[in-house]
């Protein structure tokens, strides 16, 4: 039985435990309750909401960051809902032009969730943190508002599913939105004495709420917190989310980067069988960081220190792989007569001798005059014997789809005048040489991968300074998605954690430098996406009932009456919550839809 059985199995079984235990009572007797369709488990309790009443007494500062909450909420809201109304007009556009987009695991219905482990995008541990953390901030935050406006809470506890995945606070619905009675309620002929005397209680108490802000729509104790106070109220977890991301990328982005360096950039992808690697004990995933005395950090410094070797001469490597350094003693081997490196044509220089020619992007080149160009290091050691006015033959691979003369081999050749190089006095072809970030040695018998390891962490390090504009928060909201090429950054671990090292204050943690990384990314990532979605204008999220209660307040300022407002309030929210759900649905399954038209 493998892994995923046996957690099925394990799973099931507490599913049928908590339905089991349900049915009979005995989840309720212990103030235990079931939370949607899944076995979830509220667990509840009253212990600490003393707690809640200690933190809340700097009543001042907490209405402060809430009012700044719902500043920010209106600002998250309205990008928000940008961003959904471009994707839309985006796949819309697709489906026009008969170009939709194929499903993939952007539209997967799986990664909608943010579930680690489920979402493929978000890492089990170190989402399962962050996860717990941004529930906990945005509930606590919830009760604490809750105490400062006078809100009973009933409860606190933890969710549970398994494992503790998150924590919640359980205010009074009927104090925080109010209850479907009445303001003016009418009192029954039968009441008692004691029945009148509350009732002249609770309208006392409502006129004197009346009479603090006339020109407001009045709040009643009987029907709930007043708007603003609830807007406060929902604002605060929005706002402790956002306020935690905030500190968690501004130490991870500041003191945690600066203490992570980069390592080697080679690392080893392939090893041909009965090679002089293979039999040295040198695996894929291994990263040469040493060649007999010389450092390596790329794959070009390998090359430099392998061209002075000659074949038969013996050398020792040091590797690294899963934080384990092993050494490895081996013969450097002859090249193969008909090996054929080359280097790939990137690009080319606009007015160049290599435009004249017809060198295309998309070549690769093998030889110029009589020297092999295996690799990008052979072209660079030519290009510096060569001088202005120099002509020289070219010999490059076309690719697939080249319709120009061929030589019997297969191959292209062109003859090249080359101009003067504007940086110094070497001949200068033209050619932007591809990015091709694997080299072969044949004379080891492996292939190196360069994954520009600094180019990488520098490109992270650069992301705050883009936060002046709106590509750079759409670069941090995507980024463990999409990071900088499509390829989603996660943290530094497995095999990319490899690559660097920790420097300066955290050289003495070791590894550990990476898990208080990982913990921040994901730390600062999801409370940022959690609190950004949260702003959305769609009733049950926070947003939707700030979004109502502010569109109430709107129209009462012009119809003084309290029922259109509420009528007006309502549809309109209504509506733009269904044009959000709406607008998830056609973002999931219009990719499947166009497949199909």
């Amino acid at each position: 039985m493998n892994g995923t059985s046996i957690a099925l199995s394990i799973f099931l079984l507490y599913w049928f435990a908590i339905s089991v235990l349900d049915r009979k009572g005995i989840l309720e007797k212990y103030n235990i309750s079931t939370f949607g369709p899944l076995p979830i488990l509220m667990i509840r309790t009253t212990k600490g909401l003393k707690l809640l009443d200690v933190l809340a007494r700097p009543k001042s500062y907490w209405r402060i960051f809430a009012n700044l909450g719902i500043l920010l909420m209106f600002v998250g809201m309205i990008a928000m809902f940008l961003v959904i109304v471009i994707s839309d007009l985006g796949l819309y556009t697709s489906f026009l032009s008969g170009n939709v987009p194929e499903p993939g695991k952007y539209s997967s219905p799986r990664n909608i969730f943010l579930i680690p482990g489920l979402n493929e995008f978000i890492p089990l541990t170190w989402g399962a943190i962050a996860l717990i953390v941004t529930l906990v901030v945005h509930e606590f935050s919830h009760a604490i508002l809750c105490r400062v406006e006078g809100i009973r809470v009933k409860s606190m506890g933890i969710l549970y599913a398994l494992v503790p995945i998150g924590g919640f606070a359980e205010p009074d619905d009927e104090q925080l939105f109010g209850t479907k009675e009445k303001t003016e309620r009418e009192l029954p002929l039968t009441a008692t004495i004691k029945e009148i005397e509350q009732w002249e209680k609770e309208e006392e108490i409502r006129q004197k709420t009346e009479k603090t802000k006339p020109d407001e729509p009045k709040s009643d104790p009987l029907i709930g917190a007043t708007r603003i106070q609830r807007s406060r109220i929902l604002a605060a977890g929005v706002m402790a989310n956002f306020s935690v991301a905030f500190i968690a990328f501004l130490l991870f982005f500041g003191p945690v980067l600066g203490a992570i360096a980069p390592s080697s950039d080679a690392l080893i992808l392939n090893v041909n069988e009965s090679s002089p690697a293979d039999h040295a004990g040198l695996e894929k995933g291994m990263i040469i960081t040493q060649i007999n005395d010389t450092n390596i950090t790329t794959a070009e410094d390998l090359q430099t220190y392998l061209e002075k070797t000659r074949p038969g001469d013996m050398v020792r490597i040091l590797a690294v792989k899963n934080d384990t350094v092993s050494t490895h003693d081996l013969q450097v081997a002859s090249v193969p007569e008909d090996y054929v490196g080359g280097v790939p044509v990137g690009g080319i220089v606009s007015g160049s001798p290599a435009e004249a020619a017809g060198i295309k992007n998309g070549m690769t080149m093998i030889r110029i005059d009589n020297t092999k160009m295996q690799n990008v290091t052979s072209f660079v050691n030519f290009m510096e014997t060569t001088r202005a006015n120099q002509t020289v033959e070219v010999e490059l691979l076309p690719p697939e789809n080249y319709t120009g003369n061929l030589t019997e081999k297969g191959t292209v050749v062109f003859d090249v005048q080359l101009s003067a190089n504007p940086e110094n006095n070497y001949g200068f072809l033209g050619v932007i040489y591809g990015n091709n970030a694997v080299t072969e040695f044949p004379m080891l018998g492996i292939s190196v991968l360069t994954p520009q390891a600094k180019v990488y962490l520098e490109a992270l390090k650069q992301i705050p300074s883009l936060l002046t504009m709106p590509a750079g928060w759409l670069i941090l909201f995507g980024l463990p998605i999409y990071g900088f090429a499509g390829e989603g950054f996660r943290g530094f671990s497995g095999t990319f954690m490899q690559f660097y090292h920790p420097v300066g204050w955290a050289e003495p943690l070791g590894i550990g430098i990476f898990w208080i990384a990982n913990t921040l990314l994901w730390v600062g990532w999801l409370n940022f996406y959690v609190g950004l979605f949260n702003c959305l204008p769609a009733v049950p999220l926070d947003g939707g009932h700030v979004f109502k209660d502010s569109i109430y307040s709107f129209i009462y300022r012009f119809t003084r009456n309290d029922s259109i407002s509420e009528k007006v309030s309502n549809s309109i929210t209504a509506s733009f919550s269904m044009l959000i759900l709406f607008s998830f649905v056609f973002m999931i399954f219009g990719p499947y839809v166009g497949q199909w038209i």
